[in-house]
C-alpha cells in the first residue's frame, strides 16, 4: 500500500473530485465517527480528569497544560484505535502495518477534529473548563471539520483508513 501523498498528486485541479457521491460521504462519515470515538475518549478523558483532581467547576493547571495535554491523549487514543481496527477488523494488517496507515491516512484529520473541538470548548467555555452542556457542540465541531477532507481523501485516493 502506498500510504503517502507523491508530490505530484497534490494538484487539485487534476482529477477534480465530485462531491455529491452520497455513499463516500457515507464511508466518510463513518470513519469520520470512528476518529471522533478515539479522539473523544482522550480529549475528555483529560479533562475530566483535570477538573476532578486539580479543580473545583474548573481547571487549574496552566493553560498550556490544559490546551495540548487533552490533544496529545486525543490523539494517541484514536491512534491507538485506529490501529487495532487495522489489526483486528477486516483489514488484518500486521501491527507495524496497521499502525503505519492509521498514521498516515488519520492524522491529518485526527489533529483538525481535535483542534477544532479544543476551539469550541474554549471559545464557548471562555477557557477549558469541560461543562456538560459543551460536550455535544465539541462532538459536533469536532465531526464536521475533517469530514471534507476524509471525502476528498476517499474521492481522490480510494484510501480510508477503515
Amino acid at each position: 500500500r502506498q500510504n503517502e501523498i507523491d508530490s505530484e498528486n497534490l494538484n487539485l485541479n487534476e482529477n477534480p473530485v465530485s462531491w455529491t457521491c452520497r455513499s463516500t460521504w457515507k464511508r466518510a462519515a463513518v470513519n469520520t465517527s470512528w476518529c471522533l470515538l478515539g479522539c473523544s475518549i482522550g480529549e475528555f478523558g483529560t479533562l475530566a480528569a483535570f477538573q476532578v483532581y486539580y479543580g473545583d467547576g474548573g481547571i487549574v493547571s496552566p493553560t498550556f497544560v490544559t490546551i495540548v495535554l487533552p490533544v496529545v491523549n486525543g490523539l494517541a487514543t484514536s491512534m491507538a484505535l485506529e490501529t487495532a481496527i487495522l489489526r483486528y477488523g477486516s483489514s488484518n494488517l500486521a501491527l507495524p502495518e496497521a499502525f503505519k496507515t492509521a498514521m498516515g491516512m488519520s492524522f491529518i484529520s485526527m489533529v483538525s477534529m481535535e483542534i477544532a473541538m479544543e476551539i469550541t470548548d474554549y471559545a464557548l467555555t471562555g477557557g477549558m473548563q469541560m461543562q456538560a452542556w459543551v460536550i455535544a457542540p465539541m462532538l459536533l465541531m469536532g465531526f464536521v471539520t475533517p469530514l471534507p477532507f476524509n471525502y476528498w481523501r476517499l474521492k481522490k485516493y480510494g484510501k480510508s483508513c477503515h
